[in-house]
């Protein structure tokens, strides 16, 4: 998550969509007076600034527009622009499953990757609950019109944040799980409807498909 005034945006970090890549991009041009929350090196060098302020929800990288409203005056807030990454659903729940099963640390999803198959994983009402209540749009609502950069479509979706920056943005790639690179081949007919049944919204909206 960083929160820029001078720049006039607000990047809000999606889970398991590139985020990282994106934040680490923009912190190596952040302005001094920019709001950096996460686990990425400028934005724990500033976390020193964040001690005793008061926001609306919790402060870490995956907060959403809402979370953070409060470290700033509603004013200066509201005129940000929110710009968010989105994935392929198929892709990003193969990606978070891998994720989650690399993780050491006590979560309930966590311990649900690590016991469970990838089909038997997005079927429990765990994955479901999350998922449904997490769309893409929801990280970002409470704001202005959001910039969404599709994971997949860089060239074309990366260019009127470039504009608002007055940069071009070289994002690294971080964090990559281990996983085969075609996703599809995780999926078999059940699951695959059952995340395009849980995801409909994000799929619909972002015209996403089962191949690509």
């Amino acid at each position: 998550m960083i929160l820029s005034p001078g720049r006039g945006y607000a990047f809000v970090h999606v889970p398991k969509t590139g985020g990282t890549a994106m934040a680490l991009a923009l912190e190596a041009r952040a302005q001094a007076d920019d709001i950096l929350i996460g686990d990425t090196p400028k934005a724990v060098r500033r976390r020193g600034r964040l001690k005793g302020a008061k926001a609306a929800g919790r402060l870490w990288k995956h907060s959403t527009l809402r979370d953070v409203r409060g470290l700033l005056p509603d004013a200066v807030l509201d005129a940000l622009v929110p710009v968010t990454l989105v994935r392929n659903p198929w892709d990003r729940m193969v990606s978070y499953y891998h994720w989650l099963r690399a993780q050491e640390f006590d979560h309930a999803s966590v311990g649900l990757a690590k016991a469970k198959s990838f089909d038997a994983f997005l079927a429990d009402p765990l994955t479901e609950a999350q998922m449904r209540a997490h769309p893409y749009a929801s990280y970002v609502a409470g704001g202005g019109d959001p910039i969404f950069i599709r994971l997949e479509h860089l060239a074309t979706d990366l260019p009127p944040f470039e504009k608002l920056l007055g940069f071009k943005i070289d994002m690294p790639r971080v964090n990559r799980s281990e996983r085969a690179a075609d996703w599809r081949g995780y999926y078999d007919a059940d699951a695959r409807a059952r995340v395009a049944e849980i995801c409909a919204d994000d799929i619909a909206r972002f015209g996403y498909g089962f191949d690509g």
